[in-house]
C-alpha cells in the first residue's frame, strides 16, 4: 500500500504531548482505579459474587467495538471533533455509572463509556502519525508513553484514596471530572492535525476495503503483531501478579504495590532510553535487539521456574526476572507502533484502530493462557510471558524476510 509523504505542519510541543498522554490515560484510569472497589460494588449493585469482573468485560467489549468506528470517523471528520465527542460520551457514561442502582444498567454505562473512551486510545496515535513517522515519530511516542504510562501505577492507589474518604460512586464522578477537563484541554490547546484535503469519505464499502487493505499489508501486520505480542507478555504478567506476589511470595498489599510501581517504572525507563537511542540507532535494530533480550530473559525465567529456583524461596530473583522482561517491552511498543504506521499516513486513524483491536484481543489472551496453564509456582506466569516473547520473535523473523526498510528519519 503506498505511503503518504504528506505530514501536518502542526508541531507537537511538550504541553501538547502531555495533553495527549493524559487523554490516552483514560483507558487505564477507567479500569485500574475502581479495582479496589470491587467488593463494595458487588455488594451494593447486587450482581453476585464475581460480577464486578463482568463490568470489566463490558468495558473491554466496548473498547474493541469502539475502536473500529473511531478510526474511520477520525479519518473523515478530522482528529479533534471525534475526540471531543468521544470524551463527552465517556464523561456522561461515567456519571451514569455514578448514579445508577442496577447492575445491568451499570454494565451498559461501562460499555457506553468504552465506546466513547476508545477515541482516547485511537486518535492520539493517529495524531502522532499525522505529524511524523520514523525516528521522530518513535521519539514522540516515547514521550507520550512516559505520560500515560504513569497512570496504571497511580490509578489503584488513587481509587483506594477515594474509597477512604467516600464511596465507589465517587470514583466515577472523578472519571466524569477527568473527562470534562480533557475536553477543555482539547478544545483550547489541540489543533486538528488532519488537513481537509487529506480527509477520506465515509462509505461502508470503503471502510471494509480500507481495513482489509491495512490488514493484508505485510509491514503493518508484522509490526502490529509484534506490538500485540508485547501486550501478550504484559497481560500474562498482570493477570497472574496478585497470585504470584501475594499468595506465592507472601507480599503484603503495600509490598505488592511498591513492586508494581517499580516494575512500571522500569517499563517507562525503557521507553525513555529507547526515545533517546532512536536518534542514533535504526528503529528496526532496536526492535530486533529488544525482542531477543525479552526472549532470552523469558527462557531463563521458564528454566529457573521449572527447576524450582525462581519461586517462593527466591522472591528477589522472581522480581528481577519479571522486571528484565517488562523493561525490555518499553523498547518494543513505541517502535512497533511507529513502524506499523509507516505506510498508512493517508488513513492513520483506521490503522491505529486496527492496531488497537489486534493489540487488545491478542494481549487479553495472555491473561487467559496463564489462568489455564498447568503447573504450580511461577511456571504458568513464566510460560505465558515466554509464549508472547516467542510470538514476537517469530513475527520479527517474518518482518526481516519481507525486507522492511525503515522510514526516512526525517519523516
Amino acid at each position: 500500500m503506498p505511503s503518504s509523504s504528506v505530514f501536518s505542519s502542526v508541531v507537537l510541543t511538550r504541553p501538547l504531548i502531555v495533553l495527549l498522554g493524559l487523554v490516552t490515560a483514560i483507558g487505564p484510569l477507567a479500569t485500574d482505579m475502581y479495582l479496589p472497589a470491587f467488593p463494595e460494588l458487588e455488594s451494593e449493585l447486587g450482581g453476585g459474587a464475581g460480577s464486578a469482573q463482568f463490568t470489566l468485560g463490558a468495558w473491554f467489549l466496548g473498547l474493541a467495538v469502539g475502536q473500529f468506528s473511531q478510526g474511520p470517523l477520525s479519518d473523515r471528520f478530522g482528529r479533534k471533533a471525534p475526540l471531543i465527542i468521544g470524551l463527552l460520551v465517556f464523561a456522561l457514561a461515567s456519571a451514569g455509572c455514578a448514579i445508577v442502582h442496577d447492575y445491568h444498567w451499570f454494565c451498559f454505562y461501562r460499555f457506553l463509556g468504552a465506546l466513547g473512551g476508545s477515541a482516547s486510545a485511537v486518535i492520539p496515535r493517529a495524531i502522532v502519525r499525522d505529524v511524523a513517522t520514523g525516528r521522530k515519530g518513535a521519539h514522540i511516542m516515547a514521550q507520550l508513553t512516559l505520560v500515560f504510562g504513569v497512570m496504571p501505577v497511580l490509578a489503584p492507589s488513587l481509587g483506594s484514596l477515594v474509597l477512604r474518604f467516600g464511596s465507589w460512586r465517587d470514583i466515577f464522578w472523578l472519571g466524569t471530572v477527568y473527562g470534562v477537563l480533557a475536553i477543555v484541554g482539547v478544545l483550547t490547546m489541540l489543533p486538528d492535525t488532519l488537513a481537509m484535503d487529506r480527509r477520506i469519505f465515509l462509505r461502508p464499502a470503503g471502510i471494509v476495503s480500507r481495513y482489509y487493505g491495512i490488514l493484508r499489508e505485510p509491514v503493518f501486520l508484522t509490526n502490529a503483531l509484534i506490538t500485540s505480542f508485547s501486550s501478550f507478555v504484559m497481560f500474562a504478567y498482570l493477570g497472574s501478579a496478585p497470585m504470584v506476589f501475594e499468595q506465592l511470595l507472601g507480599f503484603s498489599p503495600l509490598m505488592f504495590g511498591v513492586f508494581f510501581g517499580v516494575n512500571a517504572a522500569f517499563f517507562i525507563l525503557g521507553t525513555q532510553i529507547n526515545g533517546r537511542l532512536t536518534h542514533r540507532v535504526a528503529l528496526t535494530k532496536l526492535l530486533e535487539r529488544s525482542i531477543l533480550w525479552v526472549s532470552f530473559a523469558g527462557c531463563v525465567f521458564v528454566g529457573l521456574s521449572l527447576a524450582g529456583i525462581a519461586g517462593a524461596g527466591h522472591p528477589l530473583l522472581v522480581c528481577l526476572l519479571i522486571v528484565s522482561m517488562t523493561g525490555g517491552l518499553g523498547f518494543i511498543g513505541p517502535n512497533g507502533t511507529v513502524l506499523s504506521f509507516s505506510r498508512h499516513g493517508q488513513h492513520a486513524g483506521s490503522a491505529s484502530a486496527m492496531l488497537g483491536t489486534i493489540q487488545f484481543s491478542l494481549g487479553a489472551c495472555g491473561s487467559v493462557l496463564v489462568g489455564v496453564l498447568p503447573g504450580g509456582g511461577t511456571v504458568p506466569t513464566a510460560t505465558g510471558m515466554l509464549v508472547g516473547a516467542l510470538g514476537m520473535l517469530v513475527c520479527d523473523i517474518v518482518r526481516r524476510r519481507i525486507g522492511q526498510h525503515e522510514p526516512d528519519p526525517e519523516d
